[in-house]
């Protein structure tokens, strides 16, 4: 590729790259990126200059937590409406959790049914993770022939009767399949002894909620993944940290060699368990929400390493399974399109930047999932962008969101960091709240 197919060049005083935020100039050609060069290069004959003063220009967010529920479940969140909303958060990149869609993602027949749905409708590019289910280990790597980036599993009640929970030797059973072709088990890991065992009281008081998904499910979970992960040498991936006590085991088991990473999530991250209201369902996940001092020694977590990414875990519903009974109502969190300014507003404050931020959610996120082409601004990515204003604020209307279903957590909350355009192989796809029509690819696994 030559200079004089470049068509675009990007400019900012601030543009992130791996080596650092520095002015540049990104040339683009083939919706791919040709170079990054100083802000004043000369540019290449007959290209379109874009410069966004001070503005900071992003790789585009990389969210693989994602669940879409189409088809199926369309009336809590779609393909169209869920890549809307990424795009204009700043994402360019989703993988789609196999649960909640009807049928599930676990077996190829169930994977081409939401190919064929999410091809017309997705604005960003957009993969699927395949499900790891009691009965289908036979279908495990036929699906990863198909291409899907690993599999999901639960090791408690997953909420919904068509994708059971694994027990011990049935996730021994899968983990041993994965790791045979080398593939990645994603693990919601709760231990379903210790919630059996917790107090379980139906009612509007958040502390009663809390108490029912104690810190010890996800640590005992967390610690038997741990041995099954070393005794296979498999590779694992803990899906929303939220108890910060697994952090040292974790730690621990990555300096050993174990194949492990973790991800959290904003609500994780910004969000405690102080100051839930009661009835305030909107604010209920699975694993839950937990107390400031938790969060505190999570972004330990995150500035030390021993956590490796930010994702949403998107899981959204329609608004009349939000009852007020934290016991009864739908369990996830609606935060597709508030993530980045969720994060940048908590991590500037606790003194990060935006490399760090752009490093959990964009660079880490892609690595996980073997997305080479995405996640950083350098020669041979993809042209994906975010362009942000990170000094400028705004408040959250539930209103203006593009989910399907304008319930969140974040309502009324006064963020850092306006999306003022994203930009898909060098394509502008969304800017000051307009989308273009869906130009976003189906990925699979680079094989």
């Amino acid at each position: 590729m030559s200079g004089t197919d470049v068509k675009l060049v990007l400019r900012s005083t601030r543009v992130v790259t791996p080596e650092g935020t520095r002015a540049a100039a990104v040339l683009v050609a083939d919706g791919q990126i040709e170079a990054v060069l100083p802000y004043d290069a000369e540019v290449p004959e007959g290209a379109r200059v874009e410069d966004f003063g001070d503005d900071v220009l992003l790789p585009g967010l990389v969210d693989t937590h994602v669940h879409v529920n189409d088809p199926g479940r369309t009336h809590w969140e779609g393909f169209w409406t869920a890549t809307r909303a990424a795009a204009a958060g700043g994402i360019t990149t989703l993988l789609d959790m196999p649960l909640n869609s009807l049928p599930p993602t676990t077996t190829v027949e169930n994977l081409r049914v939401k190919q064929e749905v999410a091809a017309p409708k997705a604005h960003i590019d957009t993969g699927f993770w395949g499900g790891a289910l009691p009965d289908n280990v036979k279908d495990l790597r036929p699906l990863h022939d198909a291409g899907v980036f690993g599999f999901k599993c639960f090791l408690s009640p997953s909420g919904v009767e068509e994708f059971p929970e694994l027990n011990q030797e049935q996730l021994a059973n899968s983990l041993a399949e994965i790791a045979g072709f080398g593939g990645l088990l994603i693990v919601h890991a709760e231990d379903p002894h210790h919630l059996a065992s917790a107090p379980q009281k139906s009612g509007e008081k958040y502390a009663d909620f809390l108490a029912s998904r104690p810190r010890d499910a996800e640590n005992t979970a967390i610690e038997n993944l741990i041995a099954q992960a070393k005794r296979l040498n498999a590779r694992v991936h803990v899906l929303h940290l939220s108890s910060s006590d697994a952090l040292p085991q974790i730690a621990a088991a990555k300096r050993e060699g174990v194949k492990v990473t973790v991800e959290s999530c904003p609500h994780f991250l910004t969000l405690t368990a102080e100051e839930v209201p009661d009835g305030a369902t909107e604010f209920k996940c699975c694993p839950p929400i937990r107390e400031a001092e938790n969060q505190d020694v999570l972004w330990a977590g995150l500035a030390d390493g021993t956590i490796d990414c930010i994702v949403s875990d998107h899981s959204p519903c329609t608004t009349d399974l939000k009852t007020p009974d934290f016991a009864s109502a739908w369990g996830g969190i609606s935060s597709l399109q508030l993530g980045l300014p969720a994060i940048w507003t908590e991590a500037r404050r606790r003194g990060h930047t935006l490399d760090d931020v752009v490093r959990w959610m964009s660079a880490a996120p892609a690595e996980l999932a073997g997305l080479h082409r995405k996640g950083a601004i350098e020669a041979g990515r993809d042209a994906d962008f975010a362009v942000l204003d990170p000094e400028a604020t705004f408040t959250v209307d539930p209103a203006e969101l593009f989910h399907r279903n304008q319930v969140t957590a974040y309502a009324g909350k006064t963020l850092h960091g306006v999306v003022r355009s994203t930009w898909l192989r060098g394509t502008r796809i969304a800017a000051d709240g307009e989308l273009a029509e869906p130009t976003g690819r189906l990925l699979e696994r680079s094989r």
